[in-house]
């Protein structure tokens, strides 16, 4: 008879549920459940529909719970299978994604006292908050001489878990003082799941940036600020479980809600990126899986520790046991195509586009395939939303140059394309400057339906390109996991092998547009340091003038 798993996908506008075949990893049937109350990026709609500041990008833990409650049995009724034969359940997260408990597991935010508080609220991971809480940690880490420091790059980003604590204990010390724990949504999920609160490995050394086991020194937490000195102590305690590892099992009450036997086994929780990469078979040494969507999140593993410019983590088994995890990034990539579609395109596109029944997005490509490289004669920066990998600074922005009374919107579509592209190009470049050869280029996510874009990545990467075979990915991915959890394969890489798939070398880079993007890419270069290292600060004196502006009403 054979066994079934469950993976959900939390992704950053919806959760995503499928059902999977252990034996084989097919999956069988699926269903997405939109979060209620979306991205609160401008107004707490959650709450009493303050405004919300610029950098701010919220959500409300309950939606995510819709998911399990809706997605789940009705990914199982389209599957057939007999709920009795699930015997596993894993999910994943984009991380990280900080939720604010307390003691029995409730948000803070669903507390009357605290629903008008948005530091109360579940803070995503393009929650760019706490820039100026992240540039001190740099900042304290680098005068202390601290060695961690490496295991990021040798910076920290803004969306990672501590300096949103340390924002939250100082833009809201009621709600830092009411919290009683801190964990990233995925962990909570599981909690939630289980009954039981545990850290997953992946989560706790990415995120939490716990280096081989060990938190944060309590003296560089008190010299950030003295009342931060026991926030590992106090709000984040809880068994670190590796990932594969079963977390616990599901609760009855739980399980009745979802229609699923009790007990099965509950897989740690997992980093969407990072699911990706078994079910697209790329756990191998020098292969990159970029999970490609809105923003876009890669994971290479390698057996050496090398210290790699930009990297959002180095974590010892952070991807799959016997390997170091690396992890790196794009903050906005769907999100920039998003941004100038909804802003910038003029009616009639939409009407085209209406006529010819694809969308937007695909009619500006489509419009813009037949140029040759450089035809358009812009080039723009990636950074729309800050910039995590190489720079790691989210007071950057994006840019675009040349522009002329002559250019139309596909055009700069394209050229914003080009961009991110370029920018997956200088991650990879860092990687290999750091003696780490990226061997295969894997893509897995919602941008694959753009053959355009894909080849444009080919071209510019000068690299073949294998894409992932199954939509839900990252759920597939998270199913793999959870049969390890219950004891169906020894190891994720033996998972992988039998359940992942991909198609290798999907895209093949044409030469001719290869060198073209070569000279292109150079002086992409040029721009990305004179912005991005120093050499020119107007980025972030525009970003400080328009604080101060909405601080103060005033230049």
């Amino acid at each position: 008879m054979s066994s079934y798993v469950l993976g959900i996908d939390f992704g950053s506008l919806s959760g995503r549920a499928a059902v999977v075949r252990v034996s084989d990893g097919a999956v069988l049937g699926t269903a997405d459940t939109q979060y209620r109350h979306q991205v609160m990026d401008q107004r707490l709609t959650a709450g009493d529909g303050q405004a919300l500041p610029p950098s701010f990008a919220l959500q409300n833990g309950p939606d995510y719970l819709e998911v399990l409650w809706d997605a789940v049995p009705r990914a199982v009724e389209a599957s057939g299978v007999d709920p009795a034969d699930i015997v596993g359940i894993g999910l994943d997260v984009t991380a990280a994604t900080v939720v604010a408990a307390k003691a029995d597991g409730r948000p803070l935010s669903t507390l009357p006292e605290f629903a008008d508080h948005p530091h109360a609220y579940v803070k995503m991971w393009k929650h760019h908050g706490a820039h100026e809480q992240a540039d001190r940690m740099v900042r304290l880490a680098r005068e202390r001489g601290d060695a961690w420091l490496d295991r990021f790059g040798g910076v920290i980003s803004s969306e990672l878990m501590v300096p949103k604590l340390l924002e939250t204990l100082e833009e809201d010390r009621a709600v830092y003082d009411a919290t009683d724990v801190f964990v990233d949504a995925s962990d909570w999920l599981v909690w939630q799941l289980t009954g039981t609160l545990s850290y997953a490995a992946g989560l706790a050394g990415y995120k939490r940036l716990v280096v081989d086991g060990r938190n944060l020194p309590s003296d560089y937490l008190a010299a950030l600020n003295p009342d931060f000195a026991r926030v590992f102590d106090d709000k984040m305690v809880g068994p670190i479980i590796p990932l594969g590892g079963k977390a616990g099992e599901l609760q009855p009450e739980v399980a009745a809600h979802m229609g699923l036997p009790a007990g099965i086994a509950v897989a740690a929780g997992n980093i969407d990126a990072h699911a990706n990469a078994p079910a697209a078979k790329g756990v191998e040494p020098g292969q990159l899986v970029a999970g490609m969507g809105t923003s876009t999140a890669a994971v290479l593993c390698h057996p050496d520790l090398r210290a790699v410019p930009g990297a959002f983590g180095i974590v010892d088994g952070g991807v799959v046991d016997g390997l170091w995890g690396y992890e790196v990034g794009q903050t906005s990539v769907g999100d920039t195509f998003a941004w100038f579609v909804a802003n910038c395109v003029p009616q009639r596109y939409f009407d085209e586009a209406a006529e010819a029944g694809v969308s937007v997005h695909q009619l500006l490509s489509d419009l813009s395939a037949g140029q040759a490289v450089g035809e358009h004669g812009l080039l723009a920066l990636d950074w729309n939303g800050g910039t995590r990998s190489v720079l790691m600074d989210p007071n950057l922005s994006g840019m675009i140059l040349g522009l002329t009374l002559q250019t139309p919107a596909e055009s700069i579509y394209r050229a914003l394309v080009e961009a991110t592209a370029f920018g997956m190009r200088r991650i990879i470049q860092a990687f290999r400057d750091s003696g780490i050869e990226v061997t295969e280029f894997i893509a897995t996510g919602g941008l694959l339906k753009n053959r355009v874009l894909m080849q444009i990545y080919a071209d510019v990467l000068n690299m073949d390109i294998s894409i992932a075979t199954n939509a839900q990915n990252a759920a597939l991915g998270s199913a793999i996991f959870a049969a390890v959890a219950a004891g169906e394969y020894p190891t994720v890489a033996a998972a992988a092998d039998a359940m992942g798939d991909k198609r290798v070398a999907a895209y093949r880079p044409d030469p001719v547009r290869a060198a073209g993007y070569d000279i292109l890419y150079d002086r992409y270069s040029v721009l990305h340091d004179y912005f991005g290292r120093g050499t020119n600060e107007v980025m972030h004196e525009l970003k400080a003038l328009q604080r101060r502006v909405l601080r103060e009403g005033r230049v």
